[in-house]
């Protein structure tokens, strides 16, 4: 039988506490605009290439929050970009390691990951 899930994620939701103060945050790390609309008074879509992160503030608890990544994004440079996460004043978790990637947290804690592309 062929299945008629796609093998392909649409989405990765992240539970938020604040749902304005991690539309700009996300959007600030990602270099994105802050004009996009916050739906349902709960949910927001940052604009991604490839699988979307919807921040949902209706779905936070302490409990939900992502205690190791779910996902990576993606640099070219990892030294920029942890220098940069950095600079933003994010809580770095680890340092860059292997020369490929580095953990952070967003304002709710949620852990996350950046790791360099490679071809």
């Amino acid at each position: 039988m062929t299945s008629p899930i796609r093998n392909q994620v649409g989405a990765v939701f992240i539970p938020v506490s604040d749902i304005e103060r991690s539309k700009n945050w996300y959007c600030s790390l990602l270099g994105l605009p802050l004009d996009g609309e916050i739906l349902f008074g709960h949910l927001y879509d940052v604009p991604m290439q490839g699988p979307g992160i919807v921040l949902d503030s209706r779905i936070f608890t302490a409990e939900a929050v992502l205690k190791v990544p779910s996902f990576h994004l993606l640099t070219d440079d990892i030294d920029a970009a942890y220098d940069y996460v950095k600079a933003s004043g994010a809580e770095i978790l680890t340092d860059i390691e292997h020369d490929h990637w580095f953990n952070f947290k967003d304002p709710d804690g949620n852990v996350l990951m950046i790791c360099r592309l490679t071809n």
